[in-house]
């Protein structure tokens, strides 16, 4: 068990460092605390950073358009979420296939981009994406569940697996969880794919390019059951960043081989003090 009110951080570097992003690196419309600094050092020393999250209702150039805006540039091709996962997993298993996605703009403005013909009509329908979609009707179910079940031609897939998303101040929305349940529940069709942390297609999207080991690849985010379940599963060291979702007493009973091998309060206790020291000091906020 985690001792309470310890401290579990890092003694080293690593060579490379995976992230999730809303929790562990924003908060709404807000930087979290030591963010800037981190990022800030693993970039002056060359050390490869990448972004992931399970949101697909923003593509990569919108998660950098708002990373700039809070002060941290980044290139897009460091950054993936589901939209990327799900038409990269699309192109590779089902190049044409005709989709209904279940979705907000982002991930129908990619699927078109990619290629794929997008239709409502559920005699031609191959593949229904479930996604966190806030203009989810009845209609939608309706042609998923004829796709699926009277036509019995169509898979379903989903973009992630979470309940719900967490806002600020504890308000949260159902998420894609919640309209995959929906459908598997009228049509009996189980989900043969997602997209999403803690799933194996996110691991490798997490490590593409990156030529280290997944032991000297730290993932670190808020949230147990995805990030620090995905880290694990991939045997990347993982860390708990204890601004999002995810709170200590979360981790503490859990059994020891599902515990993240770091418990950060803010991000910037992700690096050693010696490393902090050669840079002017650990920041203050």
């Amino acid at each position: 068990m985690l001792e309470r009110g310890s401290h579990i951080r890092p003694d080293r570097l690593f060579d490379a460092y995976v992230f999730d992003l809303d929790g562990t690196i924003y908060l709404g419309d807000q930087l979290l605390p030591g963010v800037a600094a981190t990022l800030g050092v693993l970039r002056e020393r060359l050390i490869p950073v990448r972004f992931l999250s399970n949101n697909p209702t923003k593509d990569p150039r919108q998660y950098a358009a708002k990373l700039a805006a809070l002060g941290v540039p980044t290139p897009i091709g460091d950054i993936a979420n589901t939209i990327v996962t799900t038409v990269g997993w699309l192109r590779e298993h089902h190049p044409d296939a005709v989709i209904f996605p279940i979705a907000e703009e982002p991930l129908v403005r990619a699927l078109t981009e990619a290629g794929f013909r997008l239709s409502d009509d559920p005699a031609e329908i191959d593949v229904v994406i479930a996604s966190y979609d806030r203009t989810f009707d009845y209609r939608k179910l309706q042609i998923a569940f004829d796709a699926l079940w009277l036509h019995q031609r169509a898979i379903l897939v989903q973009t992630n697996p979470d309940r719900f998303c967490p806002f600020p101040g504890g308000r949260g929305e159902p998420d894609c969880a919640a309209i995959t349940a929906a459908i598997e529940a009228c049509t009996q069709v189980k989900c043969s794919a997602s997209f999403g942390k803690p799933g194996p297609i996110m691991i490798g999207q997490a490590l593409n390019g990156l030529e280290v080991r997944p032991e000297d690849v730290v993932m670190v985010g808020d949230r147990l059951a995805t990030d620090v379940a995905m880290g694990r599963s991939a045997n990347m060291a993982t860390a708990l960043v204890l601004t999002g979702d995810s709170t200590r007493n979360d981790a503490d009973v859990l059994p020891r081989a599902e515990q993240p091998q770091f418990l950060l309060e803010t991000l910037d206790g992700l690096l050693p003090d010696h490393v902090w020291s050669a840079h002017g000091g650990r920041p203050t906020s």
